[in-house]
């Protein structure tokens, strides 16, 4: 069977004694970590999780909200991973949104449960800590107070989780990705990166995104996990070497943070076989220096969306070699090829299949590829439509079937790994006094690939600073979605429809801003 349940008891039965979490506080084995999911399910049935229904984590990468997803999936219920970046607001719309029962809250993130939107949540909270703190009720006493229960005889089809892409009320779209999803896709990956039994994955991609998902495939082979509950690169290096990881997936942004801490004392890290990287194409010089800095260690690109589970293409080590002995800058913007199972098409405006070579919107289906959105039947039947997925990516397909995305959908802009969406940003704007329009776009940026540049007309007799833009936003939004880029005009340009013109902004603009530039 393609579930997670069918994946743990396999584990539990063919590689019990094998290390399942590799963490500070020592190892976990397979069978003793399936005891510890087994009495976390109870423990979400006396707390009203049922099967079927779901409930929210808040928290950091940690092996706790690794057990606690696995405890969802055990006894059929459904976790919903949240974004802990976002604002308050942010989080109760997706609480709401997905109907949760509960939800578990780490430390740091607890605070927000003062705020009027969270409050009413307070009741219905579990402290991921040892200790209550302001909630009822603690996972560690929760534990200690119960027995395994048996798992659910899951279907592939039952949804095992969802994801929310996005991220503002309103806005986010909540993706159901079933058992099948997700194994289907962990099965694909693990045909091109070759997953061993002795893999030990690094968690450095936050468990709430998509591409955490990429871990999947280690479970599988009854492979190890260790977690980075935040990024740094001496963290990073640090972790790699303490647990011997042979795994991980990283932004490129990180990698190339990883590469600029050459002043610190590098640690061992000759386990490392693998760096997946995804959201955005790498820069030449930068997987360049990687390869060097890193001898031995395979990079491969990883192209897919939260719909996909998380991937369709990849762009693979020979691929890389290839490019590099040959003509990198064409070869090494693609996002690859697409993974076995996945069929991908290239539309125009009409839906109809453009000639090889041109651009259009990109079109996927695979057995990886979800049904559609949660509680949104409009935007799932706009998105997908006889079994293909439109992913509303611009892109082209070569001779020999490498993909290259152009533009990103919807105005979403890429930045650091994370998802922004202008729109979403510009309504934000639009809420303070002295905005009376405003166009939010991505804009080149060394290090993080894109950043966001609030393009504003202000009103009359009125002149608004980044400071007060950046702490108007803080009050709505989460911090990687506020501007740190400005520049007032006197007017945006507009289609005759009154349609404002982002290409032309973009083109503008390409070279980026350093008007009014920012720190976070």
């Amino acid at each position: 069977m393609l579930t997670l349940v069918s994946a743990l008891k396999r584990n539990l039965a063919q590689a019990g004694d094998r290390a399942a979490i590799c963490d500070e506080s020592g190892t976990v084995t397979w069978v003793e970590l399936g005891e510890r999911i087994a009495r976390a399910g109870a423990a979400l049935l006396e707390l009203g999780v049922t099967r079927g229904a779901t409930f929210g984590l808040i928290t950091r990468n940690s092996p706790r909200c690794f057990e606690l997803m696995h405890a969802g999936y055990w006894i059929g219920a459904i976790p919903v991973p949240i974004n802990f970046r976002l604002a308050a607001p942010e989080m109760a719309f997706i609480l709401e949104h997905a109907n949760c029962r509960l939800v578990a809250v780490e430390s740091p993130f607890m605070h927000h449960f003062q705020s009027e939107p969270l409050s009413p949540w307070a009741d219905r909270a579990l402290s991921l800590d040892d200790t209550r703190g302001p909630f009822q009720h603690a996972y560690a006493e929760c534990l200690a107070a119960t027995q395994a229960v048996a798992a659910v005889d899951a279907d592939e089809n039952d949804v095992a989780l969802v994801l929310y892409s996005g991220g503002t009320t309103g806005r986010s779209k909540g993706v159901p990705l079933t058992h099948r999803n997700i194994v289907a896709n962990a099965l694909q990956v693990s045909s091109r990166f070759h997953f061993h039994t002795d893999e030990i994955f690094l968690h450095v991609a936050p468990m709430f995104h998509s591409a955490d998902l990429l871990a999947t495939g280690v479970t599988l082979q009854g492979g190890a996990h260790g977690f980075l509950p935040q990024f740094s690169a001496d963290g990073f290096l640090h972790a790699v070497a303490r647990h011997r990881i042979t795994r991980t997936m990283l932004a490129p942004t990180m990698v190339m943070t990883v590469l600029d801490s050459s002043a610190s004392v590098a640690p061992e890290t000759t386990s490392l076989r693998q760096v997946i990287y995804g959201s955005s194409p790498m820069p030449t010089p930068a997987i360049r220096q990687a390869l060097e800095r890193f001898p031995g260690v395979d990079l491969a690109q990883g192209y897919g969306l939260t719909e996909t589970s998380p991937l369709l293409t990849v762009l693979t080590m020979q691929d890389h070699i290839s490019a590099l002995a040959t003509d990198p800058q064409e070869r090494l913007r693609s996002a690859g090829q697409a993974l076995p199972g996945v069929d991908l098409r290239i539309t125009d405006s009409l839906e109809h299949d453009v000639p090889q070579g041109t651009a259009g919107e990109v079109w996927a289906r695979g057995p990886n590829i979800s049904s559609g959105y949660l509680n949104a039947p409009e935007e799932t039947a706009q998105a997908f439509v006889d079994g293909w997925f439109r992913t509303g990516d611009v892109g082209r397909l070569d001779a020999n079937g490498f993909l290259t995305i152009l533009d990103r959908a919807k105005d979403m802009v890429i930045t650091g790994g994370e998802n922004v969406y202008s729109v979403e940003v510009e309504a934000v704007l639009a809420l303070h006094p002295k905005v009376m329009e405003s166009a939010v776009i991505g804009v080149p940026h060394e290090r993080y690939g894109e950043s966001l540049l609030a393009i504003v007309v202000c009103r009359s007799g009125e002149i608004l600073s980044v400071d007060e833009l950046i702490a108007h936003c803080r009050q709505h939004i989460g911090g990687y979605k506020i501007p740190r880029r400005l520049q007032i005009v006197p007017e945006l340009p507009k289609s005759a429809l009154g349609k404002v013109l982002k290409t032309k902004l973009r083109h503008e603009y390409a070279a980026g801003t350093s008007a009014g530039d920012a720190s976070p």
